[in-house]
């Protein structure tokens, strides 16, 4: 079947693909609530909710809260998340007013911008933070297993012990990426400061980034370094004053979810339409790839209300991820086989 017989799969890309592209933040309900306010002004001056003590708010003998924050008293690995009388109170408040509205049959809402989400211990989005873990295991499993099949398994170049494969460094560079994009992702739902969040907003951008790179390189084919060069180098400046904007300027997270949305449907677009054009051996496995990413881009931006307390879009979001991650790298490594044998063949 050629391009023509395909030009469905990719217009159902396509499709998934607009509407994400068009999607507006939504502004925060809950904390404009008056009941919400008064009940945090409340915790925080008496240092309990109903039955709930925070131990996190010193209240004196007088009456009124305490400035110093609790978690200065707590230990070292616990003093990082930064929790005080206000963020506790602001948690305690938020889950009495889901609890509310789900009796009287409402819909939850944001409150600072954020779904309401239970925690489990120390972690403010258990489910989001575990899958963040899961998909960055996955990662390693996968670049070690490339890593392992291009030096122990296929044949190198006698002269220079490098490999066949032309596309090796980026696929290391790729693997580094991305385990770093996951690993900040984890801490990012584990505990969400400022600092976490930028970590992790920098590091998702700085890894779709280069996965744009990657695939131009690869479905153009460029093998010499001047053309390599010529394509990162706009793409490298537009990520990096992209973060360096998120840093230093303004922290906004609808532009970051504008720009991050184009550039992975762009490239998965790439990956799909090079595949169905060159009938690559493992294109399959790449629309596959591509579909899914569309699909959790699509389910990211929609930014899904959540589920039981713990389950959201971004959680459904690292779900789909996984599965992805893995079939990328196995595709990464039939790329390397093929490509090995082509060229061992024509230099024997």
């Amino acid at each position: 079947m050629g391009l023509p017989g395909r030009l469905p799969l990719l217009l159902l890309l396509l499709g998934l693909a607009s509407p994400a592209v068009a999607v507006a933040a939504e502004a925060s309900e809950g904390d404009a609530d008056p009941l919400y306010k008064a009940c945090v002004e409340e915790c925080q001056q008496t240092g309990s909710l109903k039955d709930t003590s925070i131990k996190h708010c010193l209240v004196p003998a007088d009456g009124k809260p305490a400035a110093k924050s609790w978690y200065t008293h707590e230990p070292l690995y616990l003093q990082w998340k930064e929790w005080n009388c206000k963020s506790e109170c602001g948690y305690h408040c938020m889950m009495e007013r889901e609890n509310e509205r789900t009796e009287l049959g409402l819909p939850p809402v944001k409150y600072h911008g954020k779904w309401p989400l239970k925690r489990a211990s120390v972690f403010q989005e258990p489910l989001s933070a575990a899958l963040s873990a899961l998909a960055l295991v996955v990662q390693f499993n996968g670049w070690l297993s490339f890593f392992l099949l291009l030096y122990y398994k296929l044949p190198l170049w006698l002269e220079t012990h490098k490999t066949y494969y032309e596309f090796t460094g980026l696929w290391h560079i790729y693997g580094l990426l991305a385990m770093n994009s996951w690993f900040w992702s984890a801490i990012y739902h584990s505990c969400d400061t400022i600092w976490t969040e930028k970590l992790h907003f920098s590091s998702a951008a700085a890894f779709l980034g280069y996965s744009f790179i990657l695939a131009i390189l690869r479905t153009s084919n460029l093998r010499d370094e001047a053309s390599r060069v010529m394509v990162a180098a706009p793409i490298l400046a537009f990520v990096t004053t992209h973060i360096l904007y998120l840093n230093f300027y303004q922290l906004d997270k609808g532009l970051n979810m504008k720009v991050c949305t184009v550039i992975s449907i762009v490239q998965f677009l790439l990956w799909a339409l090079w595949a169905v054009m060159t009938r690559h051996p493992s294109r399959l496995k790449i629309i596959f790839v591509a579909i899914g990413g569309v699909l959790s881009v699509f389910l990211e931006a929609y930014d899904i209300p959540p589920r039981w307390g713990y389950v959201d879009g971004r959680a459904i979001y690292l779900a789909v991820a996984i599965p992805i991650s893995y079939l990328w790298w196995s595709f990464a490594k039939e790329d390397a086989e093929m490509r090995t044998s082509a060229i061992t063949k024509k230099t024997r």
